[in-house]
């Protein structure tokens, strides 16, 4: 048997967006994943639906796994043969104890591969606006573990006391400008005594930054002198990054990713019950916005029962005057359809061709090459009639692929113009088997700040998937946080129900439910 690769992965600091090309790729391949818990949770979506996810979290005084059976777990799974990826939080090199996993992979014979990540000693302060480096304010940095401790030997061969003993804090005191401690929560009184201690200034600026580049980042600031109370005072907990030096002082002005002015959605955990298949374009813009999107796909996209009618509409495509495509979710296989008769687009060169939004026509341009002749200024089925503007149709044939359980306003209102209307199903939407223990915790807690719903079969679903026509209580913690429709018939649907949209998207696309969102707390909701 060929002896597998550990993949020693930097999964970065929280911010999914902020791991390596390389590593997302290894990620995608991998037949174990061995992941800790600062690994941000949408990572692990990147796996193979078949691959072996281990969970070896650690935190203060508790850990899943003690690192000799980690490293165990390592090198048994790619002496089987299997491609492991070892996904660590930050950089595997820079206090995630991959050195000691390497050296444990070397000892038995089993090759590693290092795929360096963003370490949060520097990300951390990024993203809470402070520079490690500034020409007018640190010219070095360094970082520093917040504890040293020998785990009665579970952390390596060394003795007790020797790793304590390499901290020289006359040394560390003015090693450099800005000073970072990683892992320095619990010993912050004891960092802040010995830096005064070995001649740093009282006044020294300080910053802690809790769950750095994460939507739930907190900072706090203050000195040496003033940081450990304001800390207590907080309730900060790990993990968090520890600062110090001048380049504290500079977040006063390069404040950003958790700016509640430039970014209202900061912090706001949102639901998302788009399919699965749509649902991470959406989660993906809440997460550079700032929030903390909850995926709770309420429908799944499945192929229809039967595809004789589209194939049949799609044999005889030159025959239509007309095609209208009323969601993406149609354009898809309609195009697999023309692919399975030999055809290209081409075969639409007599079709005139309709998009219910931009986001139809952009799909339509991905996978056919082709471009929309009319795309109507909202994206509602009445808008699309109402501004439909070749009125001389009878006798046309006009196809309609959509879902099987599409509303009926847009052939309804063609037939009555005269025309032909051949309406086929493209696919269904059908309720997906998920798991609802979760979202139904968050609405009882009260801890979801917006449901968002982008159609009304995410709301038909989200109301069976939940029960909630049978559950007062649940029903009840839905109206506390913010509900916002893509546009006016998911909100009518929403309505039907007894839940009334606070947000209502002008635009009815995702960009405009996103736009929606940050001008309501934005100015609304500050």
């Amino acid at each position: 048997m060929t002896t597998g690769t550990v993949f020693l992965i930097g999964a970065g600091p929280g911010d999914p967006g902020l791991i390596t090309v390389r590593g997302k790729s290894i990620l995608q391949t991998a037949d174990v994943i061995v992941y800790d818990r600062l690994a941000h949770p949408s990572l692990l979506q990147c796996a193979r639906d078949d691959a072996e996810m281990i969970f070896v979290g650690k935190s203060s005084a508790h850990h899943a796994m003690l690192q000799p059976d980690i490293n165990k777990v390592l090198v048994e799974r790619a002496l089987a043969g299997k491609q492991v990826a070892r996904l660590k939080g930050g950089d595997p090199f820079v206090f995630g104890r991959g050195g000691e996993e390497a050296e444990f992979c070397r000892a038995n014979n089993v090759q590693f591969v290092v795929v360096p990540g963003v370490t949060s000693a520097i990300a951390a302060p990024a993203y809470a606006g402070i520079p490690v480096t500034h020409r007018d304010a640190a010219s070095s940095f360094a970082v520093i573990t917040g504890h040293e401790r020998d785990d009665k030997g579970e952390a390596g061969t060394r003795a007790a006391g020797v790793a304590e003993g390499r901290r020289n804090w006359a040394n560390i005191a003015n090693a450099a400008d800005t000073l970072i401690f990683l892992m320095g929560v619990e010993a912050l009184d004891d960092i802040t005594a010995r830096l005064q201690e070995h001649g740093r200034s009282p006044q020294t600026p300080v910053a802690l930054v809790q769950w750095g580049t994460w939507p739930s980042q907190r900072v706090v600031t203050g000195t040496l002198a003033t940081i450990v109370s304001l800390v207590k005072a907080a309730a900060i907990t790990p993990p968090a990054v520890c600062v110090v030096g001048d380049v504290v002082n500079l977040r006063e002005k390069l404040q950003w990713w958790d700016d509640g002015d430039v970014r209202p959605l900061f912090g706001k955990r949102i639901l998302v019950t788009r399919a699965r298949e749509q649902a991470s374009s959406l989660a993906d813009t809440l997460r550079l916005e700032g929030a903390d999107p909850v995926v709770f796909p309420t429908i799944k996209i499945a192929p229809p029962v039967d595809i004789t009618a589209l194939a049949n509409a799609v044999a005889n495509v030159g025959k239509y005057r007309w095609i209208i495509f009323t969601s993406v979710n149609a354009v898809k296989p309609f195009a697999a359809e023309l692919a399975a008769n030999r055809l290209d687009a081409r075969a639409l060169a007599s079709c005139k061709v309709a998009a219910i939004g931009p986001a139809t026509a952009d799909k339509l341009m991905q996978c056919l090459g082709i471009r929309a002749d009319f795309v109507p200024t909202n994206a509602v089925a009445e808008c699309l009639v109402d501004e439909w503007h070749d009125s001389d149709l009878g006798g046309s044939y006009i196809l309609l692929p959509r879902a099987a359980d599409a509303r009926d306003v847009i052939p309804d209102r063609l037939k009555q113009m005269g025309a032909i209307v051949d309406v086929v199903s493209a696919y269904n939407t059908v309720a997906p088997e998920s798991e609802t223990d979760q979202v139904r915790d968050l609405l009882l807690g009260n801890k979801l700040d917006v449901l968002t719903f982008t159609a009304s079969s995410t709301v038909h679903n989200f109301v069976a998937a939940l029960q909630l026509t049978t559950n007062a209580e649940l029903m009840k913690s839905v109206a506390s946080p913010t509900i916002a429709a893509i546009g006016p018939v998911t909100a009518q649907t929403l309505r039907e129900y007894g839940m009334n949209p606070n947000i209502v998207a002008p635009t009815h696309t995702i960009p405009g439910l996103i736009q929606a969102l940050q001008e309501f707390f934005g100015t609304n909701h500050p």
